[in-house]
């Protein structure tokens, strides 16, 4: 058996000097191998293993033979006619056509033979639908040129000028204008009528120029031709003027100052006062409330004055305006608040109710102060008394239930119930005779 070393060097060295040299022996044993995993040991007093020596190994080599690095080059495809890629492109399609399905026999007696009938064609179908459905994709994909027609222009116009609404504001115009207790002038009756129509194309079509950023955000205006392009927004800005401009001289010069001035304040309020107002808070909704009352310029340009007629139907006009607009505007409050419009039905959904039947009863009033101003005669508020309740009970509905259905009775109703009621008024005028009859009596 073979000595130690701590046998041997006492053996040799005895007393003082031999324990001196037992106990250094000893404790070099000991501490050597932590002095040499303490040399091993990097900078960040992490463990070097083998991995680590075998990466820096690797990295070592690497760098030493950059020149072995392969630099791969892409194989250039063959160039191939349009002929030949049409034709192979042919040829694919009919194969996929001409594929049918391998149903198995346990399946197909299981069916009826309409079944299988179906089951052949499917196939057939989804591929034919796949191909023209890829056509459709690359012909949406491609960028196109909006090119403007001379054949498109008038339904363009037309559009961007908001034809149904303008044809609502000329027509309660003319009822105004029927209305009012004064002779019958047909030439007045035409300028009125032109320039009324002028006046809100110019309005509108200066509305849509504002709201492009906004309009292109909601389902109901993103195919307006501003927002798609079809027309430039100086075509849009020129054609605003040359309708604002003449509307407005033929109601001032043809008609009355005073027409002409509530056809300018119309334009004014609504482009420069509403429709930056719809972005910042709910009153929007009174002041284009105001707008749709201004059609009382039937009214002035028969009479040439603002009397309690002409605020009588004013006011109708008013309040008609809001259960009209909040029925219209509470099924389209995703749409709104996604372009972010400030509106009642969006913000403030409770008065938004509330107001609509508000104003459904203030119709009720207004209809039956209508004799006592000599407007109408007294048959106009029992007649009208029918359509009054009914709007009112639609109103009801809508506070209670505040869902989309009531709401679009609600709209519904109110498309047909302002013709009706001036169609109404019109029916039971006070004529002129009766006036004077009356004031006689008295």
């Amino acid at each position: 058996m073979a000595a130690s070393p701590h046998t041997l060097s006492s053996r040799l060295l005895t007393g003082w000097g031999g324990a001196c040299i037992w106990y250094l022996e000893g404790r070099a044993m000991r501490e050597s191998p932590r002095r040499f995993l303490h040399l091993l040991r990097n900078v960040n007093q992490q463990w070097v293993t083998f991995q680590h020596i075998n990466f820096l190994r690797r990295m070592y080599v690497t760098q030493l033979n950059r020149s072995l690095k392969q630099q791969i080059k892409p194989k250039p495809e063959p160039a191939e006619s349009p002929f030949l890629a049409k034709t192979s492109l042919d040829e694919a399609k009919a194969e996929i056509c001409e594929m049918r399905p391998l149903v198995p026999s346990s399946l197909s007696l299981s069916r009826k033979p309409s079944e299988k009938a179906l089951i052949e064609l499917e196939p057939t179908s989804v591929t034919e639908g796949s191909i023209a459905l890829g056509k459709e994709t690359k012909e949406e994909k491609q960028w196109k040129e909006m090119k403007l027609r001379a054949d498109d222009l008038p339904g363009i116009l037309a559009r961007l000028s908001k034809i149904k609404l303008t044809a609502l504001v000329v027509s309660t115009t003319s009822a105004g204008f029927a209305l009012a207790p004064a002779p019958f002038d047909w030439s007045c009756f035409l300028l009125t009528f032109v320039g009324t129509g002028l006046a809100s194309c110019a309005a509108n079509s200066i509305n849509q120029f504002f709201e492009v950023p906004f309009d292109s955000n909601m389902n109901r205006t993103k195919n307006r031709p501003l927002v798609r392009g079809q027309i430039s927004p100086l075509l849009a800005v020129s054609f605003a003027t040359c309708c604002a401009v003449p509307g407005v001289a033929l109601l001032t010069w043809g008609v009355n100052p005073l027409t002409g001035a509530l056809g300018l304040f119309n334009i004014f309020l609504y482009t420069c006062c509403y429709t930056p107002l719809k972005r910042v808070s709910i009153a929007n909704t009174w002041v284009g409330a105001v707008v749709g009352a201004i059609p009382v310029m039937g009214w002035t340009a028969a009479t040439g004055s603002l009397d309690a007629g002409a605020c009588l139907l004013g006011g109708i006009l008013y309040s008609w305006q809001f259960p009209h607009f909040n029925a219209l505007s509470w099924g389209l409050r995703e749409d709104y608040s996604r372009g972010g419009y400030c509106m009642m039905s969006v913000t403030h959904p409770a008065l938004c109710r509330r107001v609509a039947l508000r104003h459904c009863l203030a119709l009720l009033a207004m209809c039956a102060a209508a004799p006592a101003l000599d407007v109408t005669t007294w048959t106009f508020p029992v007649i009208a008394l029918p359509i009054n309740l009914y709007i009112s009970y639609l109103g009801f509905r809508f506070y209670r239930d505040a869902d989309r259905k009531s709401s679009r009775k609600l709209f519904f109703c109110s498309l047909w119930h302002l013709p009706l009621l001036l169609l109404l008024m019109l029916t039971c005028k006070r004529r002129a005779g009766e006036e004077g009859a009356g004031a006689q009596q008295s």
